[in-house]
């Protein structure tokens, strides 16, 4: 019989505000998706801890013997700068300040993103598809929306009419704001004249002569907005509703209020079922920003070349890290809080690694198999890993106090609790086994890491100079870097 049969989750759905048995439109299925980067620049540790979250759920999930869909996107067009209908696209900016082709900093950046995620042990997707792939999708369901009379061209631009859709639907049920307060607050903006109402939103927008990303479509050479992209793919990989919607906490607003609103006036139906919104990542204290220089990337956390942290942190520990708070909770990234995590990682590590050593007797001292369930119990609560992991605690208790000969356990607890608890550090919190001697290891991989990244981005600039000057002076010191179709491996000689 499935996990899942036996175990039910409670997850907090943000559309309803409350907690939530979850059961998903068709048994044994789930279908989830998850807003991925737009990569115009390097992924920022704010994104990581918002991926390492689905990661996690993802990881349960399957755990649980459910077959899941996920699917996360790749926005390479069509993301305005602030968010908004006016201005540069984002990947078309950075092209330009570059003097390079908009599709290399797509290249350069998603290969970014893959690395870290790589580095921090995520499962890659089900599918992970691209704004422009999908461009004829796109093009067809803005023909819908205009066709049920929601959406309207101007100047070879399409806009979504928010008023006219309010009428028949409720605008803003998401991020629980009304139409009228967003009327009152909002301010006529430069460039929007095109609109019938400064809170109607671009489908479509008609690119300026020296636009370089544009496609043709019934209204204009132009390109999608930015909030179709995630409607149309999402709708083509799970069907016209699916089960889980994922993202952080800033997309709620516009940008999933617009999806559903895109999907009801294409679709007539509401697209999710449960809405999911994984919460900011504070840096000491304080919201980071590349405009203030509070912030820090995954390579300068995971090198120690940076000015916030004592040393550089593997990236199980920042995993470890991460889980230790609720994924709706604002987490403060600190060098107390890293290496309290440190040091925590490592003796569970420690427990775990004796597990294999450990003596069966005739009876069990502790009741491995309620342990099991209160480990279960708390993922199923909302995937609460801070409770998981005191749990896992208590077992690291239990495992010394055996090798010390103050507990005992029968030989079919000690399956149980290996099994167990290898399936949630490992399968689960996606943790990687380390004794607190591998740490310079890890260092050490962490450094390549950043080596193998930097090189891979003197070959997107065609740099070939400076790529092979990394390669053959890591040779030299004994690292030999091997290029395969997944990506670039070493190893030490």
């Amino acid at each position: 019989m499935p996990l899942y049969k036996e175990q039910q989750i409670k997850l907090y759905n943000s559309l309803t505000g409350k907690k939530e048995i979850f059961k998903p439109i068709n048994e044994g299925h789930v279908g989830m998706y998850v807003c991925g980067p737009t990569v115009y620049s390097n992924v920022h540790l704010g994104n990581v801890r918002t991926f390492m979250s689905f990661d996690m759920v993802f990881r349960y999930l399957k755990h649980l013997d459910y077959k899941v869909r996920y699917v996360r996107n790749i926005t390479d067009a069509g993301h305005l700068e602030n968010d908004a209908d006016a201005g540069e696209d984002k990947i078309t900016k950075k092209a330009r300040l570059e003097q390079i082709e908009p599709m290399e900093v797509v290249q350069r950046y998603t290969v970014d993103f893959h690395n870290v995620l790589r580095t921090f042990n995520f499962l890659p997707p089900s599918i992970e598809p691209t704004a422009t792939g999908h461009i004829i999708e796109q093009i067809e369901l803005i023909s819908k929306i205009i066709d049920n009379g929601f959406a309207y061209e101007v100047n070879g631009s399409v806009y979504f009419d928010v008023h006219k859709f309010n009428e028949t639907n409720d605008y803003g049920k998401l991020s629980k704001r009304k139409l009228d307060d967003l009327i009152h607050n909002t301010r006529t903006l430069d460039g929007q004249s095109d609109k019938k109402n400064p809170q109607d939103f671009a489908l479509w927008k008609k690119a300026e002569p020296q636009h370089i990303m544009r496609w043709p479509s019934p209204w204009s050479d132009g390109f999608p907005g930015w909030h179709l992209e995630c409607t149309a793919m999402s709708t083509k990989y799970l069907g016209d509703q699916f089960d889980i919607h994922g993202g952080g906490m800033d997309l709620k607003f516009p940008h999933h209020e617009c999806e559903i609103a895109q999907n009801e006036a294409a679709i007539g139906v509401s697209p999710v079922n449960y809405w999911m919104h994984a919460n900011m990542l504070e840096l000491n204290g304080q919201r980071m920003s590349k405009s203030t220089g509070n912030t820090v990337n995954p390579d300068e956390l995971l090198s120690g070349n940076n000015a916030f942290f004592s040393k550089a942190y593997s990236p199980s520990v920042i995993r470890f890290f991460v889980a230790q708070s609720s994924y709706r909770s604002v987490l403060d990234l600190t060098d107390d809080g890293l290496l309290a995590s440190e040091k925590g990682f490592y003796r569970l590590m420690d427990a775990v690694n004796l597990i294999d050593g450990l003596k069966a007797s005739a009876t069990s001292s502790i009741d491995i198999r309620a342990w099991k369930q209160k480990c279960y119990d708390a993922m199923n609560d909302d995937f609460n890993s801070p409770i998981l992991i005191a749990h896992l605690f208590e077992a690291a208790k239990y495992i010394n106090q055996i090798k010390e000969g103050q507990a005992t356990i029968s030989a079919e607890d000690l399956n149980l609790l290996k099994e167990t608890i290898n399936s949630f550090v490992f399968d689960v919190l996606g943790l990687e086994n380390a004794t607190k001697s591998d740490s310079g290891t890890d260092k050490l991989s962490g450094a390549v890491d950043v080596l193998i990244r930097l090189r891979q981005d003197a070959r997107a600039n065609k740099d070939f100079a400076m790529s092979d000057k990394i390669r053959d002076e890591l040779a030299e010191v004994g690292i030999q870097l091997k290029d395969g179709k997944d990506g670039t491996t070493f190893s030490v000689n």
